[in-house]
């Protein structure tokens, strides 16, 4: 996580908001789009900046890799971008594997929320509030602005200042306190800069948390229980509270903008329910944590089907998978036709060796659910493990226009073309899983093993030196030219076959 350092993020809760910015709520500017800003960080740069963030963050395995949590949250995400009036550029949402709370938003579109956060999290609405403020932070260019707001002359150092914040280790103060001595900057005039754009995020989310049909009081009601738990922690303080500060006054900004707004009762979804339940399952320490959590949950009296349903997923991972069908069966009965039960019952009876029952289940969620991008892979992953990837392809391809460019796709299509033993195809295919986790240069390696295979067809070259050529223009000058010198050794074409 050090090589994070090399670049910024803005986090949910920077710093504590000055009671001078909160004077007059309803006077906040708004940024003039005529973009000063892209003299100082074009949106070009940002993509790429936040694209080689999140590639660091893939290699050190720090992304929790699911795509039934991503589909979450991607889902909430575009439903809240659609109330804002400025449109967002490319959006990217990812959960962090960290069980401590913190939800950032990086240059270009790139919105990570950690494990942590939406377990501590109360209401779907919570979750909506923390989002709406990150997508505020990106639309607004706040990174860019705070770097034309400041006159900073380095953006290479300003790409330093807040990136230890993802890892809560460094105190945002004090970075920033560090950074205008080396700049002869005012540090003053930078945090308030800062604090200003904070306060922006939390009245244009909350607006848009509103008119999205969220609870608009959500947004305050998680910053106040950020602020219970740092007084109720005391000297004990987790790190993350410690460095990402949140105070009276500006939860009572958020609670007095929300009142702007109708107050509505949001009930929340099975599928927020579910997947709390599911993101502590796969970030807990040891297996048996959850299993023993949600038995202490039964034994309090809490049947909910979330419950029946964390119980289900962390007894499979034991591989008690007769307990986990009990188990699962018992949240089934009120929700006989829901896609995450289903495709967990599926994913089951697999690991049971049932293959035809598992099979035959997986076809059925996916009828039900057609659209669903989890149980297109998870269906297309089973028949891989079941020795059939013809049919696993198939399947990819004829939903291709419901998957879009999701990177399982491609690892899972490079995995069919290794069992059919289609070493161009697995080149291609594992060169297109490595650009979309932002590693160009792993993607350049694979192409080049697959051009040097023996007995290559004029079909397939031509491919993989069209794929080539692209790739090398997303990579710095000086790179390209050094990598149409080399010549790697060896054509191991390193196919990284992860279960998703």
């Amino acid at each position: 996580m050090l090589k994070l350092l090399r670049l910024t993020l803005i986090s949910l809760t920077t710093a504590a908001l000055p009671l001078a910015a909160l004077a007059d709520r309803r006077n906040v500017d708004l940024p003039e789009f005529g973009e000063p800003a892209d003299a100082f960080l074009s949106p070009a740069e940002e993509y790429r900046i936040g694209r080689d963030v999140v590639s660091q963050m893939y290699a050190y395995n720090y992304l929790l890799e699911d795509p039934e949590l991503q589909h979450y949250l991607s889902i909430m995400g575009w439903r809240l971008a659609a109330k804002i009036p400025n449109k967002p550029p490319e959006l990217n949402f990812f959960m962090v594997r960290d069980s401590r709370i913190n939800a950032f938003a990086l240059p270009g579109g790139f919105i990570g929320f950690n494990a942590g956060l939406l377990m501590a999290s109360d209401s779907e609405s919570e979750v909506a509030g923390v989002m709406a403020h990150e997508l505020q932070h990106v639309v607004q260019r706040h990174i860019a602005r705070t770097i034309q707001g400041t006159q900073a002359t380095n953006i290479a150092t300003w790409l330093a200042v807040l990136a230890a914040i993802i890892a809560g280790s460094a105190n945002p103060d004090v970075v920033l306190a560090a950074l205008s001595l080396g700049q002869g900057l005012s540090y003053q005039n930078q945090v308030n800069y800062t604090r200003t754009h904070e306060l922006e995020a939390d009245r244009l989310g909350i607006r848009v948390l509103a008119q999205a049909g969220y609870d608009p009081n959500g947004m305050a009601s998680f910053f106040q229980r950020l602020e219970q738990q740092s007084r109720l922690y005391g000297a004990g303080l987790p790190e993350i509270l410690r460095t990402h500060p949140v105070n009276t006054t500006r939860i009572a900004e958020a609670r007095t903008r929300a009142s702007d707004y109708p107050a509505v009762q949001v009930d929340d979804s099975l599928d927020y329910r579910l997947m709390k339940a599911r993101v502590r399952v796969l970030v807990a320490d040891r297996p048996s944590e959850p299993v023993e959590y949600f038995a202490r949950q039964l034994s309090a009296g809490n049947t909910g089907p979330e419950i029946h349903y964390g119980s289900a997923l962390a007894l499979s991972e034991l591989g008690q998978y007769d307990r986990a069908l009990a188990a699962l069966l018992e949240a089934q009965k009120h929700h006989p036709r829901q896609a995450n039960l289903d495709l967990l019952e599926a994913n089951i009876l697999l690991a049971k060796r049932q293959a035809d029952a598992a099979k035959a289940k997986f076809a059925k969620t996916l009828e039900h659910f057609p659209k669903y991008s989890p149980a297109i892979l998870d269906y297309a992953d089973a028949l891989l493990s079941l020795g059939e990837p013809d049919q696993a392809r198939q399947l990819l391809l004829a939903s291709e226009m419901t998957l879009g460019p999701h990177l399982q796709t491609y690892r899972l299509l490079a995995h069919a073309a290794q069992a059919q033993g289609d070493n161009a195809e697995v080149a291609f295919q594992m060169a297109n899983f490595l650009i979309a986790r932002g590693d160009a240069p792993g993607a350049l390696r694979q192409l080049n093993a697959g051009l040097r295979i023996a007995g290559l067809s004029e079909q397939d070259r031509a491919r993989l030196q069209a794929r080539q050529e692209e790739v090398k223009e997303m990579l710095p000058r000086g790179y390209r030219d050094e990598e149409l010198q080399r010549r790697p050794r060896g054509s191991n074409l390193g196919l990284a076959i992860h279960k998703h």
